[in-house]
């Protein structure tokens, strides 16, 4: 069996493509249901194991699979069926890796040194996230809950021995530090934060930073809002208030987890007609995204979604970056451990499949050889005996060599080998 990756993120699709892949909640346990490879619907007969992880920059499948080719072809179309979109639209944006390089692409990850932002903290917990819902679900086995574990504690021993992680900016604090930027006196602007989960949490956080007092929290769930807002001092308000609201404010940050826009030219311009003067500075961080791009041809308003963040992150990680080959060497060790073991599962695997392909030939020849003979039940047990012993006489070597060649890390190329010469993977053909 072969760890497959396959995946897109902030660095190979522009963000009107991940949010056609974006996994609501309910969506991503619908999903994961569809990894059993009995479920009739699935189309799925190679893969055994399956966690996908789904997050604003990134939808990555990790899959435990036989044949990776085949695989590949099936989860490609698994995704656009289950996001309702045909894979022309994303297929060129994704990448595959395997085994080794599939393992050392999740670590990194959790490290954080494939985010849009160096060492951002919210990733782990994402991660944690992914593979309990696996787990929940029952997609996640033996093998892909041991990568997703040693990712974690990995991920964790980062942020504990490394300063990746001190200061981190996230995407909403980027935000944040953008609107600092693009309009001077902070305190004096008043903010209309739509979404009142965690990443609009911390966006207020790092905005409060900045001197900003008056904040008005819009979300569907109004209860939610009147937390967050009485959290930091804010007012809470319900959708059927936002265009009132849209008139007052300064600048929107957006940051919910609706399926589809949930503001646009339409919406806003009833709103801008009262302050046509004053420019509105509208910074969108969900994906799938809230602000439709239309409402730019309203005159000074002025739009930025998470893949205008980038360029502000990058600025952020110059500090940070130093760290990087500390990182990158707890990563290697973590990773050499996990290999390690996924080794020793692969030849304990190989033996067994080896012995139990050689025991049904035994017996084979043992049914044939009865057939023939006339021999009494103590003759019979004499002759089996003798088989079984012969058998782990000429198994014994080889199976030493190859726990040794294992520990010196020859263990893939011996159990390739092996594999393919006694046709382990295809069951046995001979009669």
């Amino acid at each position: 069996m072969k760890i497959l990756l396959i995946g897109l993120s902030h660095k190979t699709a522009p963000v009107e493509v991940r949010e056609k892949l974006a996994f609501s909640h309910n969506a991503l346990r619908s999903a994961l249901t569809h990894f059993d490879h009995l479920h009739p619907q699935a189309h799925l007969e190679d893969v055994r194991e399956g966690i996908i992880l789904s997050t604003c920059n990134r939808l990555e499948v990790y899959v435990l699979v036989r044949d990776p080719e085949v695989a590949g072809r099936a989860i490609t179309d698994f995704l656009g069926r289950a996001c309702g979109v045909s894979p022309n639209l994303f297929v060129k944006h994704l990448y595959f890796r395997h085994d080794e390089e599939a393992v050392r692409h999740l670590f990194r990850v959790a490290a954080g040194l494939d985010s849009m932002v160096l060492g951002e903290p919210q990733i782990l917990g994402q991660i944690t996230e992914a593979y309990e819902a696996a787990l929940s679900q029952g997609a996640a086995g033996t093998v892909l809950s041991a990568l997703f574990r040693a990712a974690i504690h990995a991920g964790k021993r980062i942020r504990t021995e490394t300063t990746i992680s001190v200061n981190p900016s996230s995407i909403s604090s980027v935000a944040a530090a953008l609107a600092g930027q693009l309009l001077d006196n902070l305190s004096e602007r008043q903010i209309l934060l739509i979404g009142a989960g965690e990443m609009g949490a911390i966006a207020v956080r790092a905005l409060r930073k900045r001197g900003v007092s008056k904040i008005v929290v819009a979300n569907r769930t109004h209860k939610n809002a009147e937390q967050l807002a009485k959290d930091w001092g804010g007012q809470a308000i319900t959708f059927q208030q936002l265009t009132e609201a849209m008139i007052d404010a300064d600048i929107i940050i957006s940051s919910t987890g609706a399926p589809h826009t949930i503001l646009n030219r339409e919406l806003l311009e009833p709103a801008m007609a009262v302050r046509p003067a004053r420019p509105l500075l509208i910074i969108d961080i969900a994906v799938p995204r809230d602000i439709d791009p239309d409402v730019t041809e309203i005159p000074n308003v002025y739009l930025h979604d998470i893949d205008d963040l980038q360029s502000q992150a990058e600025d952020n990680v110059r500090e940070r970056a130093s760290e990087i080959p500390r990182v990158e060497a707890i990563v290697e060790s973590e990773m050499a451990d996990f290999l390690d073991w996924l080794a020793s599962l692969d030849v304990v695997s190989t033996i067994t499949d080896l012995r139990q392909q050689i025991e049904i030939l035994r017996q084979r020849e043992l049914e044939r050889l009865f057939n023939r003979l006339d021999l009494d039940e103590h003759e019979r047990e004499l002759v089996a005996t003798m088989t079984h012993r012969l058998v782990n006489k000429i198994l014994h070597e080889p199976t030493l060599r190859l726990k040794q060649e294992a520990a010196n890390g020859n263990g893939a190329i011996y159990i390739s080998t092996m594999r393919q010469l006694f046709v382990l993977d295809k069951g046995d053909s001979r009669q």
